[in-house]
Order: structure tokens, then C-alpha cells, then sequence
């Protein structure tokens, strides 16, 4: 690793930052209080009495001896007393041996170790720098201190790092990301779109600035910074040093440090920081410039743990509201908050203090996992029986001398359990989709594995989830399956039987988008699709029974008609639920209003007068209505009982491909009264030529239509110009005319005992037909072929043949 710490002052480029990768010598250390021994490793922090035993741990060919003085500082303002310094010959044979005991006096607040080679006057001059200057060498502590945790969880991280560049590229990212959260590191993201190869390198490049805020020691380096980064993986944390650039909280304690150091410069010494980094027993140094043993020679400056009250670390669950189970294998508790606990071993003796029913409580071991990103659970120890079905379990463990409680985690036990399908989902098992369901329970969170077995034993491949407490989410893929009883098995952490759920898929539901019933009526109409799967349709104790399904504007339409109930006690504005029940058994509820009455009217009378041209053909019925003859009828109003300005009458063919909107605007109405109206038709006009068959007619007030009702029967006439028979009595005649096409038959008498057909298609000017009696044919018009109609033609004689030429 290669740390390049650099200050810019001016313009000016201060060259005596280089990086902490020169390995100093060792020193063991270790802490008692109250009797409990502890190595250095494990204190966060000094409290006046406690003894501490420091062993230089110096080579046996140590050429050059060196003087170790250790010094207790009371506040940058009130140098120490002269016995707060301790003078060690580290090349003493009983020093090597044994070490040395220093008792932390009252009222100190740091702890400095000094390693000076041997001169003359060294310890005095020392002992007269830092009485005459405490202030800094008190700032001087504190950045040591805070230097060395940063460096420890950069030391961490890339550690973790380099352990990981072997798994695969999502194994890197996620646990990078872990790491990051965890160590409260910077993380370039940009990293993860570069080769697989260059992703290592490029996480771990620039790790002067990768070190954020902490956001749990109070150095002074924190306090001119700009303050805690609340985003774990986001903003960096930075200072503005002698009018230079932006460094991490490391980098700016590194850079403050050199600048105060060099201030101590005298020709005798130069002093040099060295980061203290505790592994067990020992404090392993790391400098950051190789040291002198010329004038001016180097002093090693270390620094011991502050001397404070026990600052706890700030703990917490990522996720506080998240359901963990304990029985769940690697059990991993997400925290952040305290990156020292995951860098350091000052937490220790970590255990999941689990409560039972009974009172009592199981110690589960807890081990800090940075790459996991909190703390790795081994709860193979733990009866579930013997605990409540979900319990709420805290981190316990040692501070150093003290003992703390981190955060609190819910947690279920595996259990026999109920699961409970959300409501909305009872139905949702669509046979040719992907579907997704939604249970209830108290087990969620101890779900291992989703079965799914269609009625054959087939299994049904699922994905599944458990996105809140209590909560099971199912992803279920019907696309090749049939309608038909669903099994889903739940296999629970530890628990040897399964719990079995039996569900139920469809075929496509129907949808229901309007039921349309208007006052009065008994026909209703249901709007939707799939209608085809309705048996019913209920509403305040009416049923609707389906009467004929048609398919308009690409939608269903369902003609249903009350067969129980009394329609009476709907009106006009009622709101009311409509209920449909599928023939499989679903039920799908649509809200509804009851619309105003339809319109109504009585047809009185009517009229029927033919064309201007005149027919031979007489029609046999008085509903026939020639197409080029005009249509009087008198209606009369029902509902309501008088005709409104915008009341039409609309007449159409019974097919709906013709039709004409009568209204009192155009005058093919006119009143009457106001209750009565004359309305006119011409069919040639309105319909043109092609128009034929049954006419029917409706009142319509805006939107609400009333019922067709018949009307008249629309024929075309063909017309018949001349009869000519010969003289024979047993040879037939030939008719004369155009359009004979319109004729379906025709004969000599009324009950077509002599007839000929007129095939389709024919486009013939004349025709054979049978000789008539008293000049008389009977017809039958092919757009009403029921009716018998008289035609008059006189019979004239066959004409003469041409005579040869």
C-alpha cells in the first residue's frame, strides 16, 4: 500500500508527509484495573490508577540505544508536574527482561511514549519541550490517536478487499458496499463498471481519501472538520489545511501532525510521529520517515490511549423495524454507527442476549463482520422451544474495562404456523400469467424454502420473499398450468414438518367495468370481460340471471334479466353493490347506481301511403311499407308522460344497418300536444336503396334508450310493365318488367299450387310464369316472403315472329 499525504501551503509543497510504510519497532503494553488485565489491543482508555506494563521490544542487535520516556499530559494550558515523566534505558537487562509498571496519575488526560536515542541531555531537553510547549504535544496525542483508528479501518478494508478480489463481480460489489457501510470507507461506485480485472485495483486506489469521519471519536482533527458524514458510502468528510487542498479526517490528522512536529524542530531533534497499531499485546509501529541518528536526530513519538471516561460506541441496527429468525444459519445482525468496533478489537466478549419465556436468557457468541456488514450469530446452541415466538435480543459485550449494550433486533422462532392469504389475493391464481400472492404470519421471517404441487405432484417452480415483518410474498409462474387445487409447502429453520397451505388457481377472471340498470326495468346489462364465467349477478335481493352475451367495441356485453326479487324497490340514484358469482365459485363485487326511468311511448296509430309511381303489385298486408312510400304514426309518451324538446325517435332495420333519427328539430316529428306526436317517414330517403325487412323504433333522451318496438315491414317493389300469353292454353306466358330479382315467387293462384321461383341472382328483363286466371298473378316479394300480393296486369297476346329476310 502506498500513501501519499501531502500538504499544499501556498505554493509551498510540504515533502515530509510521506506514507506511515516504514515498520518501527515493536512495544508490548499491556493494561490492569481493578485487578483485570487487559492487552492493548482491548483499551480504548486510560482512567487514572490503572497500571500499565510497556516491554520495548527491541532487537537483541540493537546497535543504537535508545531512551524511552513516557509522559502523562493534563491539558494543552497546564504543563505536568516533572514526576509525570518516566525515564526508561530500554538496553537495561532488567527493562528488557521485565519491562516497566507506570501508574496513571490523577488529573492526566493523555499519554505520549517517546524513543530518543541516547545523548547527553536528551531527557531533559525532552522534558523542557513538552512543559514548555504541552498545548501541542497535547493536540499531538489527540491526532495520533485518531490517525491510528483511521488507519486501522483503512488497514481493514483494504485487507478485506484484496481477501474478496477472487469471488466473482456481484460477490465484490455487495460485499465492497458491506464493507464501505461497515468501515464507514468512501466508495467509488464507478469502480464496478470497469473490468473485472481492474475493479480491485481501482477500490483500492487513492486510499489517503477513502477515510471518512467516524462519527464517534472527538479529536481535535473531527472538530475542524466538517463534521460527521450521516451518508455512509457518500460525502467525504473533508478539511481545508493552510489554504490548501481537501484531505479525509486521516490525511488531515497525518498533515496537521507533520506541521506541528516540524514547529519542535531543534538542532538536537527532529520529531517524527509513528502510528501506534495495537495486534494483541503489541504496538507495531509505523512511521512515516525513516529516522536520523545525526544531528539533528530523530525522536519516535507515540501515543497511549487517551485517559477519559469510556466513550461508547453508537451503535445501530440498520434496520431497526426489520424481523430477523434466529434459527436462520450464518444470522447476520446489520449495524453501523461505530466503525472501530469492526477495525478494532476494543469491543469484546460479544454475545445476542436472547430472553426466554421463563425469565431466564441464552448468550448467543457475536463476531463483528465488517465484510458482512455487522455482527455473524452462531445460534446452533439455542432450544426454540424454550422461547417466546418472537423475542427482542440486544448486543452485549466489553468496552475495553467497561461493559455496554448495543442495539436491539427482532427476532422470530421457526414454529408450526398460520398463513393467512391476503384478502385481495384469495382469487389471484391466474392459470397463463405470472402471479403474486401474499400471506400473513408470524413465521415470515423463518422461512427457508417455498413449495408449490399442482393436483398431479407436479412442482410448480416459485420465487418468493419476505419484504416486511410478518410478511411472505410468493412469485408464482402459471403459464403452463391448468385450472385446479394448489399445494404450497413451507419448510421453517430447524423445524422438521412443513406447514401445507391448499390454494386454488382459475382460468382468467372476468372483469366487471358497468352494470347498467335503469329504474323500472327488469333487463339489466353487465359491461366487462371474460363475461362468459358470470352465473349471476345479485343486488339488494334482486338476481339477474344471464339472458344473452354479445361482443361490442371489443367488450363483453351481458343481457341479464330479474327472475327473483322485486325490481320496485329500486330507484332512480340508488347506489348499491352489484355482486357477481362465477360459475367456479369466485365472487367479484362491482359499485353501482341505479340510472333514471328509459323513456317510453305508445305507438296509436299508423299510416301508410304509396309512391308517387303506381304499382301493379298490391300489397297483401297492411304492415308492408313500399320503399318508395311515406310512413305517418301517431305515438303517445309513457315515461315520462310528455315529450321533452330533445326527445327523439329513432327507427332503424332490425340488423341495426339502417337507421334514421327522428326529432322535433328537423320536423319528421311534430307535435300534437304534449303528450302525442306525428312522425313522418320516407325510406328512400332516409335509407336509400338497399334498405329492406322489419322496421322498428325506440324513444331516446340522451344517453337512455328506450325498447325497440315493431313498427312496419320495408319491401321493394319490382316493377311489372306487361303480360304476354300465347294463344295455346297449356303454354305459359312471359312477364314482362325490371327488378324481377325482388320477386321470390310467383303464381297463377293464392295458394301457389302453380308457381314459379324466381332464382337468385336473376337479371333477366322477362320471365316465364304461369298463365293467369281473370288477368290475375300472385306474388311473394322476396324481402317479405310470408305475404301473398295480388298483381293486375292485362293479358296481351304473344306477338307475331319476324318473317325470314
Amino acid at each position: 500500500m502506498q500513501l501519499v499525504l501531502v500538504l499544499i501551503s501556498g505554493s509551498l509543497l510540504w515533502a515530509d508527509t510521506a506514507a506511515f510504510d516504514l515498520a518501527g519497532p515493536r512495544i508490548e503494553v499491556r493494561v490492569t484495573r481493578a485487578g483485570r488485565t487487559l492487552p492493548i489491543s482491548k483499551v480504548p482508555n486510560l482512567q487514572a490508577g490503572d497500571r500499565i506494563w510497556v516491554h520495548p521490544d527491541l532487537p537483541d542487535g540493537q546497535s543504537v540505544r535508545f531512551l524511552m520516556i513516557s509522559v502523562f499530559l493534563r491539558g494543552s494550558t497546564n504543563p505536568p508536574p516533572e514526576d509525570w515523566f518516566t525515564k526508561t534505558e530500554t538496553w537495561n537487562k532488567r527493562v528488557r527482561e521485565e519491562g516497566i509498571v507506570i501508574t496513571v496519575p490523577q488529573g492526566a488526560q493523555q499519554a505520549l511514549i517517546f524513543l530518543a536515542p541516547q545523548t547527553g541531555g536528551d531527557f531533559g531537553t525532552l522534558r523542557a519541550a513538552v512543559r514548555g510547549k504541552p498545548g501541542a504535544f497535547v493536540r499531538a496525542s489527540q491526532d495520533l490517536n485518531q490517525a491510528s483508528l483511521d488507519r486501522s479501518r483503512l488497514d481493514k478494508y483494504l485487507s478485506a478487499v484484496r481477501e474478496m478480489s477472487n469471488s466473482d463481480a456481484s460477490a465484490l460489489h455487495d460485499g465492497s458496499v458491506l464493507l464501505a457501510r461497515s468501515l464507514n470507507i468512501k466508495l467509488d461506485n464507478d469502480c464496478f463498471y470497469k473490468p473485472r480485472q481492474q475493479q480491485e485495483s481501482c477500490l483500492t486506489q487513492n486510499t489517503d481519501q477513502l477515510v471518512l469521519d467516524d462519527g464517534h471519536s472527538q479529536s481535535m482533527v473531527s472538530a475542524l472538520t466538517s463534521g460527521s458524514g450521516p451518508d455512509l458510502v457518500g460525502q467525504l468528510s473533508t478539511t481545508r489545511l493552510a489554504g490548501g487542498g481537501a484531505y479525509s479526517p486521516y490525511v488531515g490528522a497525518v498533515v496537521d501532525l507533520a506541521k506541528m512536529m516540524e514547529s519542535f524542530h531543534t538542532p538536537e531533534y527532529r520529531y517524527i510521529p509513528a502510528l501506534a497499531l495495537p495486534h494483541l499485546d503489541e504496538l507495531n509501529l509505523k512511521l512515516n520517515n525513516p529516522p536520523s541518528f545525526r544531528k539533528p536526530m530523530s525522536v519516535m513519538v507515540l501515543s497511549l490511549p487517551a485517559v477519559e471516561a469510556a466513550q461508547l460506541p453508537p451503535l445501530r441496527a440498520v434496520d431497526a423495524n426489520h424481523v430477523l429468525c434466529l434459527e436462520k444459519p450464518s444470522l447476520l445482525l446489520a449495524t453501523e454507527g461505530a466503525p472501530v468496533v469492526f477495525s478494532t478489537d476494543y469491543a469484546h466478549d460479544l454475545v445476542l442476549h436472547v430472553p426466554d419465556g421463563s425469565g431466564h436468557a441464552s448468550d448467543l457468541p457475536a463476531t463483528a463482520d465488517a465484510a458482512r456488514g455487522g455482527f455473524a450469530i452462531e445460534a446452533h446452541t439455542v432450544a426454540p422451544d424454550k422461547l417466546e415466538r418472537e423475542v427482542v435480543a440486544t448486543i452485549r459485550g466489553a468496552w475495553g474495562f467497561d461493559s455496554f449494550e448495543g442495539p436491539a433486533f427482532r427476532l422470530q422462532n421457526s414454529h408450526s404456523a398460520t398463513w393467512t392469504i391476503a384478502s385481495a389475493d384469495e382469487s389471484a391464481l391466474i392459470v397463463g400469467r405470472e402471479n403474486t400472492l401474499h400471506f400473513k404470519s408470524d413465521a415470515a421471517a423463518c422461512v427457508d424454502n417455498v413449495t408449490l404441487k399442482n393436483e398431479q405432484g407436479r412442482p410448480i417452480r416459485t420465487t418468493w420473499s419476505s419484504p416486511a415483518a410478518n410478511e411472505l410474498e410468493l412469485k408464482v409462474p402459471l403459464k403452463e398450468e391448468s385450472p385446479g387445487r394448489i399445494t404450497m409447502l413451507v419448510k421453517q429453520y430447524c423445524a422438521g414438518k412443513l406447514d401445507e397451505v391448499e390454494l386454488h388457481s382459475y382460468a382468467e377472471a372476468a372483469h366487471l367495468d358497468k352494470f347498467a340498470l335503469n329504474a323500472g326495468d327488469s333487463q339489466a346489462t353487465l359491461v366487462g370481460t371474460r363475461l362468459d364465467q358470470v352465473a349471476a349477478v345479485e343486488l339488494k335481493a334482486i338476481r339477474f340471471a344471464p339472458a344473452g352475451l354479445a361482443r361490442v367495441d371489443a367488450k363483453d356485453e351481458l343481457r341479464l334479466s330479474a327472475d327473483t326479487g322485486d325490481i320496485s324497490t329500486l330507484h332512480a340514484g340508488d347506489r348499491v353493490m352489484a355482486r357477481a358469482d362465477l360459475k367456479d365459485g369466485r365472487v367479484l363485487n362491482l359499485d353501482a347506481s341505479i340510472d333514471q326511468p328509459r323513456p317510453k311511448v305508445m305507438l296509436l296509430n299508423k299510416s301508410i301511403q304509396a309512391g308517387p309511381s303506381r304499382s301493379a303489385i298490391q300489397l297483401g298486408s297492411q304492415d308492408e311499407l313500399p320503399q318508395g312510400g311515406r310512413l305517418s304514426f301517431f305515438l303517445k309518451a309513457e315515461v315520462p308522460d310528455t315529450f321533452s324538446r330533445t326527445q327523439k325517435i329513432e327507427v332503424a332495420t332490425a340488423d341495426a344497418s339502417y337507421g334514421v333519427s327522428l326529432s322535433l328539430d328537423d320536423a319528421s316529428l311534430v307535435a300534437q300536444d304534449a303528450h302525442t306526436v306525428l312522425a313522418t317517414l320516407d325510406p328512400l330517403k332516409s335509407f336509400g336503396p338497399s334498405a329492406f325487412g322489419p322496421l322498428r323504433f325506440r324513444a331516446v333522451d340522451g344517453n337512455a334508450k328506450g325498447d325497440w318496438q315493431p313498427l312496419a315491414r320495408l319491401v321493394r317493389l319490382p316493377v311489372l310493365k306487361e303480360l304476354r300469353c300465347p294463344e295455346s292454353p297449356d303454354k305459359q306466358c312471359i312477364l314482362g318488367g325490371t327488378n324481377l330479382f325482388l320477386i321470390s315467387a310467383i303464381a297463377s293462384d293464392t295458394e301457389f299450387k302453380h308457381s314459379v321461383p324466381v332464382p337468385e341472382g336473376f337479371v333477366d328483363s322477362t320471365l316465364s310464369v304461369p298463365r293467369p286466371e281473370n288477368s290475375m298473378l300472385y306474388v311473394k316479394l322476396r324481402d317479405d316472403p310470408s305475404s301473398v300480393n295480388p298483381a293486375a296486369l292485362p293479358v296481351l297476346p304473344e306477338p307475331p315472329l319476324d318473317p325470314v329476310k
